[in-house]
């Protein structure tokens, strides 16, 4: 039909050519009519759409209209506080500081603050009046083992790869971490030559395709991982367990898109199909785990090396730290993602169903830390929907010790929410490998955003904790944050998650919500109990199937 559909138009075009040639105004009427008789029989005459079948040409509008309707939304209909992923009031701040431009908010509150789950942090009768060195806190991070810990922001850039972005958005990154004196983390997608060309502090992440550690089987390589970590850039290694947005997930470079330099980059053969397993090879039990944290340490020199995870079953969790304690190896950081956290392409199921949302999560870690007195030697990273002051001060109160942002990062850049991040049509040129669009993210003007979104952001954080009469980010606890559960109730996070006592968990005193996934929890498995075979004493016989 199609071959006839194509020689009718050339015959059609043929036949207005003609009559154009002695009747010029009729031509030129049935140069716009006849294209569109033409595709309306073609309409009548296709079979895989029955919308466009019985109403030729007028069906088409309903491929118009789901095209515009993202853009329509956003710019003419949701509200300041309505739209998703991120709103328009943290699209707007983000941008503002980001360009340093007016980022006060004027006539009040657009939030109801009468509603279920409205949270506000408390101030106090004696603030303080910040000083200029309170603009800069600081975290140490390295334990007892670590002979290079690492003096970090408490705002940082999360993980994202040179393939998912462009390279002018890493460039541009990296080049505003180093202004601003923060880390960048470097996504699974190993190290690029982007990340390394403005020396800009990088957390090198390790998933579980080992890109640029890697042999040809896809197993972690001693040699190509000792003689990347030596790189002075590199200051710290991340191994992700897990993201938030797909937990659990793995992943396939197709082949068309694994060019020659993602494939030098990444040390794999080039146009060939990649893949990175849901789960690591180079470790099977949390002890193992525990045994790869001690080999990238040594094999680093001294460096601090960190996991990151969303939480899944919080047995394993449990696990991990049984297996901390037992071989006395500690990760130096753990960074905790949530389910609400970020990707350019991932399963609707996985973005919406799986995981355990950031706050969730990151109580769950840092009681459990505490429990097993851990928390002391390790420090934790958040990420998660992190936009404002108020969202770093949020999750240092229940008990992180700084923060990544990805998504507002992004939107330093220049990225306007297009939703089309999947497609490789990135109209600002982030997350794009099309040239033609990542001319236009001109690196020199981007990076500077970046540091003055950092900045400003820090700043506007540093601010609401000298309100609250604070001048460490150590001493922001659950007792700063206040939550309301309905019209007359309001509680503190600390009534809400209440603190463990250090060490309580090693000493047998378990909180009721902990206490049947320690018992479910081994040092020599991820497995809860009843899975792997023991420990099936006092479990129903539907578990223990």
């Amino acid at each position: 039909m199609r071959i006839i559909f194509v020689v009718g138009s050339i015959l059609s075009l043929l036949v207005i050519f003609i009559i154009s040639w002695f009747e010029p105004e009729i031509g030129w009427f049935l140069l716009l009519i006849v294209p569109l008789i033409a595709i309306g029989l073609y309409d009548m005459f296709q079979t895989k759409h029955s919308l466009r079948r019985n109403f030729p040409l007028i069906g088409r509008g309903r491929w118009f209209m789901e095209f515009v309707r993202p853009f329509v939304r956003q710019y003419f209909i949701e509200s300041d506080i309505d739209g998703a992923p991120v709103n328009r009031m943290f699209r707007s701040i983000i941008y503002q500081r980001a360009k340093c431009s007016l980022d006060t908010n004027p006539y009040g509150t657009k939030v109801d603050t009468y509603r279920q789950g409205y949270e506000w942090f408390a101030h106090s009768l004696v603030a303080l009046q910040l000083k200029d060195e309170m603009f800069d806190p600081r975290v140490l991070i390295g334990g007892t083992a670590c002979k290079k810990p690492y003096s970090a922001s408490v705002l940082n850039i999360s993980a994202m790869s040179f393939g998912a972005l462009s390279s002018n958005a890493i460039r541009a990154l990296n080049k505003g971490a180093k202004i601003g004196g923060f880390a960048h983390n470097t996504g699974e997608g190993s190290v690029s030559p982007f990340h390394l060309e403005n020396n800009g502090d990088l957390i090198w992440q390790i998933g579980t395709g080992y890109f640029g550690c890697r042999t040809e089987m896809g197993l972690f390589c001693k040699q190509a991982y000792e003689e990347t970590v030596a790189h002075e850039s590199i200051k710290m290694v991340e191994i992700k367990l897990s993201q938030g947005a797909k937990p659990g997930h793995g992943g396939i470079l197709p082949a068309a898109k694994n060019s020659p330099t993602i494939a030098k980059i990444r040390g794999v053969k080039p146009y060939t199909i990649v893949d990175s397993p849901p789960a690591h090879n180079a470790f099977s039990t949390p002890i193992e785990m525990m045994g790869f944290i001690q080999t990238l340490r040594d094999l680093s020199g001294g460096k601090p090396i960190g996991i990151k995870l969303c939480v899944g079953r919080p047995s394993e969790f449990i696990a991990l730290c049984k297996a901390m304690v037992k071989t006395g190896i500690r990760p130096d950081f753990i960074t905790v993602d949530g389910a609400e956290g970020g990707t350019g392409a991932a399963p609707l199921e996985f973005s919406n169903s799986v995981g355990m949302p950031l706050r969730d999560g990151l109580r769950l870690v840092c009681d459990v830390l505490t429990g097993f007195d851990l928390k002391k030697d390790i420090k934790v990273i958040a990420v998660g929907k992190v936009f404002s002051g108020f969202h770093i001060a949020r999750l240092l109160g229940i008990g992180a010790d700084l923060c990544y942002s990805a998504r507002g990062m992004m939107m330093a850049l220049g990225c306007v929410q297009s939703l089309i991040c999947n497609t490789n049509e990135c109209p600002t040129g982030v997350a794009t490998q099309k040239e033609n669009l990542i001319k236009g993210l001109v690196v020199a003007d981007k990076s500077q955003r970046v540091a003055n979104f950092h900045l400003e952001t820090v700043k506007a954080f540093m601010q609401i904790i000298a309100a609250a009469g604070l001048v460490e980010t150590t001493q922001v606890n659950r007792g700063h944050i206040f939550r309301r559960v309905d019209q007359t109730c309001i509680k503190r996070y600390d009534e809400l998650y209440p603190n463990l006592t250090p060490g309580c968990l090693l000493r047998g005193l378990y909180p009721e919500y902990l206490a049947r996934d320690i018992k479910e929890a081994s040092a020599e498995s991820f497995l809860p109990a009843y899975y792997s075979g023991s420990n099936n004493k006092g479990l129903t016989d539907t578990q223990k199937q």
